[in-house]
């Protein structure tokens, strides 16, 4: 199966260059370029992208409503966004996952990383490191902040159709752990595992284990540490 991909950045010279990248291995292939995140909404459907490479700002329609669109929009419930950002540590970064996103990747990373990343996100996996879940994310999700209109209530409320074993899952998930890695640490196979993930994001709703993570934090399932 070839993962077919959508550039989206307002710097042309970084677009051409992701081009020659993805282009040059055998299951990927480019097949739309986007300046804005308008174009880049288009171009997913139109050209029915599997992921975006979406840059977080860009003029017009920037990447956080951009996949705030592609994620409420159900015939791209399929579509996976990777966030490319120059600083790892952004405020933008976490909220582009709360809208929908399955990870980040700083524009600095290695072409190997990037490669990677594409596969891990058509995967279905979340490209959080367990540095950035700890980090990152519980430092802007775990903040009570009235005036946050990207949280979402019910969220908490969902977790009681959870069992403890979905549960404790879940937290481990919340802390960037793999599959066999959780496996490994409740003592169950890796495809129970995988059962038990599955399960947790058709209850909570979530579109991959970045949004369970998202999850996680703001209901008060995973509180962040305290260095």
């Amino acid at each position: 199966m070839t993962i077919r991909v959508l550039l989206a950045d307002d710097q042309a010279l970084l677009r051409s260059a992701f081009r020659v990248l993805v282009d040059s291995e055998p299951d990927m292939e480019v097949v739309g370029e986007a300046s804005d995140g308008a174009e880049a909404v288009r171009l997913t459907k139109e050209q029915h992208a599997d992921v975006v490479l979406m840059d977080i700002r860009m003029p017009g329609t920037d990447g956080l409503a951009a996949t705030r669109m592609i994620s409420a929009d159900p015939e791209l419930a399929d579509v996976r966004v990777v966030i490319l950002t120059t600083f790892e540590v952004d405020d933008y970064v976490v909220q582009s996952l709360r809208a929908g996103a399955s990870g980040f990747l700083g524009k600095g990373s290695e072409p190997e990383e990037l490669l990677s990343a594409i596969r891990i996100a058509a995967g279905g996996q979340a490209l959080l490191s367990p540095a950035a879940t700890t980090g990152l994310i519980a430092r802007f999700l775990a903040t009570d902040d009235p005036a946050d209109a990207d949280r979402d209530p019910a969220r908490g409320e969902r977790l009681d159709s959870l069992t403890v074993r979905e549960r404790e899952v879940l937290v481990q998930v919340a802390g960037g752990h793999s599959n066999d890695e959780i496996a490994e640490r409740l003592e169950v196979s890796p495809l129970t595992v995988k059962t038990h993930v599955n399960r947790a994001m058709a209850k909570l709703g979530a579109r991959d284990r970045a949004q369970l993570v998202v999850t996680a934090y703001e209901s008060g399932l995973v509180r962040p540490r305290v260095e």
